[in-house]
């Protein structure tokens, strides 16, 4: 859109595992899912924290030993082991995946932050894997097959289960291993929890309260426009010529003439052929000048021609829609719901995780 402040570009990416953490925890609707997705796809010091939709609490209780192991072992939980070598493996098939999103001089300080993630990652994921052995917390193929096809669900069209694993380079069995492996942590984490998991009415309401703006749609325009033009080296005259031939077109659209069809066969704006449609946008989305002429004319009004750094406008308002509250019911509602399920998933998790540390021998060896 040639007339907006600035492109946006969303960047959707399912890092190996990451997408398994998230959909276990049993989110409400794709669009929350994408977004947790996403949020862990940009967090690879969570990684492995084995917890659904949740990361492991910095390490506390580990004991760090005195230069690196002789064995080559990174981290010993209660006898089990991750050596330096896997430790080194993980950490590159990470950073392979992420590595063109991060800046040179942020690689050093990334692999750190991932090396501490993997390590805190294998403590908490040996540790609870104790745990749900000692409280024989088990999970049934339906239970996998339920979320493998929950995960299915989201992919792009065209786009195969095979097609995501081998692109990530995730073997189907070990996916299996490890979304049965939170499954049954979910399963761990809501024993945790007792029946006081879900949210009640009461707090969802006072969340509501709390967070009213973030309940609140922006007064929007749904407009479409015609754009002549200009670059920085044109002349005053050539400008006066571009003005004109805005004000000519408009006086053919004010005498009837199809909006759309003008756009097409005259605007420079690459909308164009979409009739020169800019879709709804709410105020801080456009230049000022365009937003306040937008937002100032009524519907179906062809509107006086409007300069910009872009060029000259005629702007047509197809619809005008005031601010609106949304109302604590229906997704709303739901969203909200999963939003507060998921924080006390967290806390409980936090404070199992911590609790099982306490009692563990947990030797961190090296940086």
């Amino acid at each position: 859109m040639i007339v907006s402040k600035k492109k946006g570009q969303f960047l959707f990416i399912i890092t190996a595992f990451f997408f398994i953490f998230i959909i276990a925890a049993g989110c409400s609707s794709k669009e929350e899912k994408a977004a947790n997705t996403a949020k862990a796809a940009t967090a690879p010091s969570q990684e492995n924290a084995a917890a659904p939709g949740v990361s492991a609490p910095p390490d506390k209780a580990s004991v760090p030993a005195k230069g690196a192991d002789a064995a080559g072992v990174a981290v010993e939980v209660e006898g089990s082991k991750l050596t330096q070598g896997e430790l080194e493996a993980e950490m590159q098939g990470k950073m392979a995946l992420i590595k063109d999103q991060i800046p040179a001089e942020s690689i050093e300080n990334t692999r750190a932050e991932m090396r501490k993630g993997l390590i805190d990652g294998f403590i908490a994921r040996t540790l609870l894997n104790r745990e749900i052995s000692n409280r024989k917390i088990t999970v049934t193929e339906k239970e996998i097959a339920d979320v493998i096809a929950e995960i299915k669900s989201q992919l792009p069209a065209g786009v195969t289960m095979d097609e995501l694993l081998k692109k990530n380079k995730i073997d189907a069995a070990k996916m299996r291993e490890e979304i049965g492996l939170n499954i049954r942590i979910n399963k761990l984490i809501m024993k945790e929890l007792g029946g006081k998991g879900k949210p009640t009415n009461k707090e969802m309401a006072e969340f509501y309260k709390k967070n009213r703006d973030k309940f609140t749609k922006p007064e929007s325009v749904h407009a479409r426009h015609i754009l002549v033009a200009k670059a920085p080296e044109d002349t005053e005259k050539i400008k006066a010529d571009k003005k004109t031939k805005a004000e000519e077109l408009r006086k053919q659209l004010i005498a009837g003439a199809d909006f759309a069809d003008m756009a097409a066969k005259n605007s420079d704006d690459p909308n164009k052929q979409s009739g020169g449609d800019l879709g709804f946008f709410s105020r801080g989305q456009m230049v000022k000048p365009f937003e306040d002429a937008a937002f100032s004319q009524k519907n179906s009004e062809i509107g006086p021609v409007v300069e910009t750094d872009f060029g000259f406008h005629i702007i047509q308002i197809l619809e005008h829609r005031s601010e609106q509250i949304i109302k604590l019911e229906g997704e709303t509602k739901k969203r909200i719901g999963a939003f507060l399920e998921q924080q006390k998933k967290q806390a409980a998790f936090d404070e199992l995780v911590k609790k099982l540390k306490k009692g563990a021998n947990i030797v961190v060896y090296g940086k």
